[in-house]
């Protein structure tokens, strides 16, 4: 697959934002989500926290690691196989939780002024060409860890707008096919060929679930 539009990120980036500034959210902020255990609010702010993530790492000057692989980056994250109530994905909740506590206007206010600087810092050049990930400990290439802020963005979108009763916001078809593509190998890694083959085309056949996560 080509290399993520880095333009089309934005327009990702634009669309998620546009979602957790409509009054249904605001108005939604402190009730629980369609993630259990994490209220709208919390939800909102996490969803959000990608694009600080972006601005704040592609801010930091590139480091030698040598980078993993896409896949192996969620083969080896803690909260990708972790029951819900562990600590990876506790901590995931209450972060966004306690984030949310500054309230509906503050966590906008925090994001908005990142989405005008975003393209810029997206089309800085880097060498080389990576991101370090200091909560994991590893490093991915630079397009890699944006297709992983992209999965989090167009998932958490859907969980947001699900919790508010809006239809799920539509994001560019390449930012789309990118997620798509992530979310296909990783369900291949979990379940199998033959188990996410038959359930794209073989409904009589398919196991119960090849969800990633």
């Amino acid at each position: 697959m080509e290399s993520l539009d880095r333009t089309e990120f934005v327009t990702a980036c634009r669309t998620a934002f546009e979602l957790a500034d409509s009054r249904e959210v605001a108005g939604a902020w402190d009730a629980e989500s369609a993630c259990a255990g994490m209220t709208v609010g919390g939800l909102t702010h996490h969803l959000l926290r990608q694009v600080w993530h972006v601005t704040h790492l592609l801010g930091q000057p590139p480091r030698p690691d040598a980078p993993i692989p896409l896949l192996d980056h969620y083969a080896q994250a803690a909260w990708v196989t972790a029951d819900p109530d562990d600590e990876a994905n506790a901590s995931i909740r209450d972060g966004g939780n306690a984030g949310a506590a500054i309230g509906h206007e503050a966590v906008l206010a925090e994001i908005a002024p990142l989405l005008d600087d975003l393209a810029e810092v997206l089309q800085a050049p880097r060498d080389p060409d990576t991101v370090f990930i200091p909560w994991q400990g590893w490093a991915l290439t630079t397009d890699d860890f944006l297709v992983t802020r992209a999965m989090e963005l167009v998932v958490h979108s859907d969980d947001l707008a699900a919790s508010v009763g809006l239809a799920t916001p539509t994001f560019p078809d390449t930012i789309a096919a990118h997620v798509v593509d992530l979310l296909g190998g990783v369900a291949m890694r979990r379940h199998g060929q033959a188990a996410v083959v038959r359930a794209l085309s073989r409904p009589q056949r398919a196991p119960e679930t090849i969800s990633a996560f």
